[in-house]
């Protein structure tokens, strides 16, 4: 259902032409022999040439390509072959756009400074758009709801807060972000016993005292502290403001640790660190 009609059931496909969809392609898509402004207005149908002409540069200038109407494809760039392809889509002002990975073969630096234009784009025109990407970074910060595929099904719908936060089971937790899933023990609903520690948790109400679980820890759970846990460092993965370290625990767990970038130790060496879960994410056996 789209806006309250049915495109698709058993038996019974409503026409593509007449979805009122938008579509934006991971490669733009764009009509090699067309330029800016007659690709925009290739898919408005039903109106005058003066009125498409109209709408056509109005998106253009929507997209920050007013000057760019007489240019062809092979004479842009790939981010503006992409805003093109937006402004398309657009044009016929859509019920739903439809986006599949349209940054995937753009730079890292461009493909974030487009995908911040192109979001704020879509919410000016207020048009629900829903985007595939197998870059998670890139969903946490362009949609508003995250959903989590696995075997052709929505495992999980949500905020990217709650998504990451919040995982329904192992397999989102373990297929969202980094971590690691540390075998536990719940003493009472205010303790649990993992790697050999007592941690002082708020164990949610459903998990029985005494049950055998599975504790979820972020790289930003594990902080490093004066007087606590000795930790050996395995791995470091530098990542520009901050370094996740994999570290090994007394009793030989391995956890990971994002800490800043200015703060900087070396593989072999020992920290001591402590473990504070703020989101205490647990899955019973």
């Amino acid at each position: 259902l789209v806006a309250g009609d049915t495109l698709s059931r058993a038996g019974y496909t409503y026409p593509a032409e007449r979805r009122k969809i938008g579509m934006v392609f991971q490669d733009a898509a764009l009509l090699p022999h067309l330029d800016a402004l007659r690709n925009v207005a290739f898919g408005l149908h039903g109106i005058d040439a003066a009125e498409r002409e109209t709408r056509a540069r109005e998106m253009l200038v929507v997209v920050g390509l007013a000057d760019a109407a007489t240019r062809f494809p092979h004479e842009m760039s790939g981010g503006q072959q992409q805003r093109v392809a937006l402004a398309r889509a657009l044009a016929p002002r859509p019920q739903l756009l439809l986006l599949d990975e349209p940054f995937a073969n753009l730079d890292a630096g461009l493909r974030d400074r487009l995908g911040a234009d192109i979001r704020t784009i879509i919410k000016q025109q207020g048009v629900t758009a829903l985007m595939v990407t197998h870059d998670q970074l890139e969903a946490f910060t362009l949609g508003d709801y995250v959903g989590v595929m696995r075997d052709g099904t929505i495992a999980q719908w949500g905020t990217p807060h709650e998504v990451y936060h919040q995982p329904v089971d192992r397999y989102v937790a373990d297929f969202v972000g980094r971590g690691v899933l540390l075998p536990a023990r719940v003493l009472d609903y205010e303790r649990l016993e993992v790697a050999g520690m007592e941690l002082k948790l708020a164990i949610p109400p459903e998990i029985d005292p005494g049950s055998d679980a599975e504790l979820l820890l972020r790289p930003d759970d594990v902080v490093p502290m004066s007087g606590g846990i000795p930790a050996e460092i395995v791995q470091r993965s530098f990542l520009g403001p901050t370094i996740v370290y994999a570290l090994r625990l007394p009793g030989g767990e391995q956890v990971l640790s994002s800490i800043p970038a200015h703060q900087t130790y070396a593989e072999g060496s020992t920290i001591e660190v402590d473990i504070r879960p703020v989101h205490v994410v647990l899955f019973t056996k």
